[in-house]
């Protein structure tokens, strides 16, 4: 790929003036969000913000739901590396083995696993328009919505397999966990930071 190009999740390559002006409208688009909330968001209130023409946004986002997605999706890219360690390949057909904090000092597969968990409920929490936003936008219906979520579940299953460490039996129940929880807050059924505690039990129970 050559050096002045950069790759957009959902539509095209996209030369670096054209990826500066993606950045710019999803900047704007957080702002936009903080102040005038999910119902009244508009992509073309976001243009004006961005100081981009509308029909050169259309050109990137097809609607509020695939701006807001994308939004998300950058957050959760820009999240460290998770915490991964050496595994042992355990006596035939047991599979990978967890090493653990005892031959290698580092944490534990639970402690890895509520960090990342931790690290994906607070993603947001911060900000509750845009919490409300995003959690609105995810259950968006037209294409570009619909190929950023996979994505960001594809991103969200990678990485708490990388915390759980290969092969780990309870990896979709913790990722069926992480789900739950955030549709609970998405609804305002609990907050944020509380379904992040309760993650962290949950991953006790899980994994014990």
């Amino acid at each position: 790929m050559s050096g002045n190009l950069a790759t957009e999740p959902t539509r095209r390559r996209l030369t670096q003036r054209q990826a500066d002006t993606v950045r710019r409208l999803t900047d704007a688009a957080v702002e936009e969000v903080r102040q005038a909330g999910y119902e009244n968001f508009s992509v073309r209130d976001v243009a004006r913000r961005a100081e981009v023409g509308a029909a050169t946004a259309y050109t990137y986002f097809a609607s509020k739901d695939h701006m807001l997605a994308e939004v998300f999706w950058r957050r959760l890219q820009a999240l460290p590396p998770v915490d991964t360690v050496p595994v042992d390949t355990g006596p035939v057909g047991t599979g990978p083995v967890d090493t653990g904090p005892v031959d290698t000092g580092e944490p534990s597969a639970k402690v890895r696993v509520v960090k990342v968990l931790t690290e994906l409920a607070l993603l947001v929490s911060g900000e509750p328009e845009l919490a409300e936003g995003c959690t609105a936008a995810m259950f968006g219906t037209d294409p570009d919505v619909r190929q950023l979520r996979i994505k960001i579940g594809l991103e969200i299953r990678r990485r708490i397999d990388a915390a759980a460490g290969p092969g780990n039996p309870f990896t979709g129940l913790l990722e069926l966990a992480y789900f739950g929880a955030m549709v609970q807050a998405g609804l305002g059924y609990s907050t944020y930071g509380r379904v992040a505690d309760r993650l962290a039990d949950a991953v006790e129970l899980i994994m014990r």
